[in-house]
C-alpha cells in the first residue's frame, strides 16, 4: 500500500504552502510517518529544499515574498534531484494565481501537478468559470487536457472530483469512490499533494503507487463517513491505520 511505503522511507517533506492548511498538512504527514518542515523565508528555503526528500508548492494564499521563495526552492529541488509537486490552489480565480503558476510551470521542471478540474482549465487556457479556489463550472474533457498538460510540461497530472484522474500523457487511471463530505474538510486536497510529495520520495513506480494512494485516500474519506466533528478525528485515525506497517 502506498501510505505504508511513506512509512517505511519517512522521508523529510519541505512544504511552502498556504497559512489556512499548514497546521492541517502537518499533521497529516506526521500521521503517515513523514516529517513535514514549513520554511517559507527566501533567505533558507534553497538550504531547506537541498536536505529534503519532497518539495510541495501550494499557491493558495500567495504574495510576493512566498512566490519568490517558491522559486528559489523549485530551482533548489530541481538541482539536488528532488521531486516537486505543484498546486495551483485557486488558478484561473485571479489574473495573479493564474500568473504564478505558469511562471512556477515555465521556470521549474514539477514533477507532479495536482490540481481539480477548474485549476486544469485555467493551465490549459480552456473557458471556465471559477468560483474562488472552488473547482468552479463549465465545460471540459478532462481525460484529454489532463493528458495534454502532462506530454506540454513533461509531468505527472492528477485531477481530483467525484473521479480521480491520473496521467503522465499516455497512461491514464480514472478512480472512482470515496465520499463527497471530504470535501467539507479544508486542507483535504493540499493534505493530498503533500502525502503525493511524500510518495513519491519514497517509490520507484510512481505512476502505479499514485494510483494506489487515490484509491487509499478515496477509502479513507469512505471508512471516516461521520458528522462533522467525528468525520475529523475518524479521517486521522483512518490515515494512521492505512499507514500502518503490518509484518
Amino acid at each position: 500500500m502506498s501510505l505504508q511505503k511513506i512509512n517505511e522511507k519517512k522521508p523529510l517533506i519541505h512544504c511552502i504552502t498556504n497559512y489556512v492548511v499548514a497546521n492541517f498538512t502537518a499533521n497529516g504527514l506526521l500521521t503517515i510517518g513523514a516529517s513535514p518542515v514549513m520554511a517559507d523565508a527566501f533567505e533558507e528555503v534553497a538550504e531547506m529544499t537541498r536536505i529534503a526528500n519532497a518539495l510541495l508548492l501550494n499557491i493558495g494564499t500567495l504574495n510576493d515574498r512566498t512566490v519568490q521563495s517558491m522559486l528559489a526552492a523549485g530551482k533548489s529541488a530541481n538541482e539536488h534531484q528532488v521531486p516537486i509537486v505543484l498546486d495551483p490552489v485557486g488558478a484561473g480565480a485571479t489574473a495573479f494565481r493564474s500568473q504564478t503558476t505558469h511562471t512556477l510551470l515555465q521556470q521549474l521542471k514539477i514533477t507532479l501537478i495536482r490540481c481539480n478540474i477548474g485549476e486544469l482549465a485555467a493551465i490549459a487556457g480552456a473557458n471556465w468559470q471559477a468560483k474562488g479556489v472552488d473547482s468552479g463550472s463549465g465545460e471540459l474533457d478532462v481525460v484529454q487536457t489532463a493528458k495534454m498538460i502532462a506530454k506540454k510540461y513533461n509531468c505527472l497530472v492528477i485531477v481530483t472530483g467525484k473521479e480521480d484522474v491520473l496521467t503522465d500523457g499516455q497512461q491514464v487511471e480514472i478512480i472512482a469512490g470515496g465520499h463527497e463530505k471530504i470535501t467539507k474538510i479544508t486542507g483535504s486536497g493540499c493534505l493530498l499533494s503533500a502525502i503525493c510529495a511524500a510518495l513519491l520520495a519514497s517509490s520507484n513506480e510512481p505512476f502505479e503507487d499514485l494510483a494506489a494512494l487515490l484509491r487509499e485516500y478515496k477509502q479513507i474519506s469512505l471508512n471516516a463517513y461521520a458528522p462533522m466533528g467525528t468525520f475529523h478525528e475518524n479521517f486521522f485515525n483512518q490515515l494512521e491505520q492505512f499507514a500502518e506497517v503490518r509484518g
